[in-house]
């Protein structure tokens, strides 16, 4: 089953402790998304992201980047923003892209040849006693 998220609300801010830079952006979705969904949005987010210095004190964790129906950034600042907000709607427009396209596409080997490989790559492993 295909998933299919949007913004549905302005972001809330949360300050950070004492010490720390930026702030804690919570951005709502339009639902809870999958786990899967979730990671193919960190990792797609990650991936608009690289190069950028505009996101030096950003932290982001890609396997807890979703906590229910929010999207969570940590250490954002005034000046990443509107870069950040661009690149935060590319990864989910394309998380939202990889999911309908993983249920219509078929793989590009059959289940025997994938089956194959990895024999062959088990099979050339040392083995430990």
């Amino acid at each position: 089953m295909s998933e299919d998220y949007r913004i549905v609300r302005a972001a809330r801010v949360e300050p950070l402790p004492l010490g720390s830079v930026g702030v804690r952006v919570r951005v709502p979705l339009s639902g809870c998304p999958s786990r899967r969904w979730a990671r193919c949005l960190g990792g797609r987010l990650t991936r608009e992201l690289l190069g950028h210095g505009a996101v030096g004190h950003l932290r982001l964790n890609v396997n807890d980047i979703v906590e229910g129906n929010e999207i969570v950034l940590e250490g954002v600042e005034a000046n990443e923003a509107p870069f950040l907000a661009c690149a935060l709607q590319r990864a989910i427009d394309d998380s939202n892209r990889a999911s309908r396209d993983t249920h219509r596409t078929r793989p590009n080997v059959s289940r025997q040849e994938a089956d194959e490989i990895a024999d062959t790559i088990a099979h050339g492993l040392p083995r430990h006693p």
